[in-house]
């Protein structure tokens, strides 16, 4: 698959730190949430929360790199799929099937989910097995605290996601040459869905989740490769065993369950040791970096992975 780098953007278009870091302060009520994200991924709506001090402080990548370049194979397999077909998504109303070893099953709608969540901006960096990263300042708030309210069962040990499957709206669902098996689905072990890092992300930039980032609401973790981060999600099941995921399903000598970013465990067909960061230099030209083990966020998760052989579970 050919990778296409983004146009360079002028320091002069880079919305300066200061603005963004500006939107803090929780957001006044539920009600007000709900209202944010009925609008569109043209409307923008803005969503006001507070800085979280998991943030790193590397400059963010320009929003429109981070809007513009992206994988979602529902959308098209290449870079510019998403933002040109994912407008023609509904995401109002939306809701997410909550099931398996929980005390509290359900449908939940997104508005119930976020009823009493204080909405974070946190700055992350993201790490594609392609090769490439960004550094991005999502919006929203930790797994944790929506699986907590769902009580899970002594048994569960792991939680299991699951992307919309609706080929009306999304084109790379439909056809005979598709490029995954639908719906689209993801793991974590129950201990790294509930570590502080993982959060579910209703925006981005201090603006609603646009579409071909994953809208309404998408999960985030930030130590692992971006495909990891399951968009639009639809479902969320705690269960007893590991569940199989998509890329395990479609290539598993390449993908595996964990997914961990080791710069030390190359991809069959590239290395991983170092990295291009989107909006820096020129294109495939530009300066590649050290890639960082578990993306930098080694003290705060090394810890979940001792005495596990991080080079045979990649």
């Amino acid at each position: 698959m050919l990778i296409k780098a983004p146009s360079d953007i002028a320091p002069s278009e880079i919305t300066p730190r200061s603005v963004y870091l500006s939107r803090r302060g929780l957001l006044a009520g539920a009600g007000a949430l709900a209202g944010a994200l009925a609008f569109g991924p043209a409307d923008a709506a803005t969503l006001t929360a507070a800085k979280s001090p998991f943030s790193t402080d590397e400059k963010p990548t320009p929003k429109k790199d981070v809007v513009s370049y992206n994988n979602f194979y529902e959308f098209g397999t290449d870079k510019a799929d998403p933002v040109a077909y994912a407008g023609k998504l509904t995401t109002s109303p939306w809701s997410v099937k909550v099931d398996g070893l929980v005390g509290k099953p359900a449908d939940y709608a997104l508005e119930d989910i976020l009823k009493g969540v204080a909405l974070e901006e946190r700055i992350y960096r993201m790490r594609c097995v392609e090769g490439w990263s960004m550094v991005i300042p999502w919006v929203g708030f930790p797994l944790a605290e929506l699986l907590k309210k769902v009580e899970p069962q002594g048994s569960a040990k792991y939680v299991a996601f699951e992307t919309l499957k609706r080929p009306s709206e999304m084109p790379g669902q439909k056809g005979v040459f598709q490029a995954l098996p639908w719906p689209y689905v993801e793991g974590l072990r129950l201990d790294e869905a509930m570590n502080p890092l993982t959060i579910l992300a209703v925006g981005l930039y201090g603006e609603t989740l646009p579409n071909q980032n994953g809208a309404p609401i998408r999960l985030v973790v930030p130590w692992k490769y971006g495909f990891k981060s399951i968009k639009s999600v639809v479902r969320i099941s705690l269960v007893e065993k590991q569940p199989e995921t998509t890329w395990q399903k479609q290539n598993p000598g390449e993908y595996g369950f964990y997914s961990n970013v080791n710069p030390e465990v190359d991809h069959p067909r590239w290395s991983q040791k170092t990295e291009r960061r989107i909006g820096e230099g020129s294109g495939l030209f530009a300066a590649r970096r050290p890639t960082l083990m578990f993306n930098g966020y080694a003290e705060q998760v090394a810890s979940l992975y001792s005495g596990l052989d991080l080079r045979k579970n990649y």
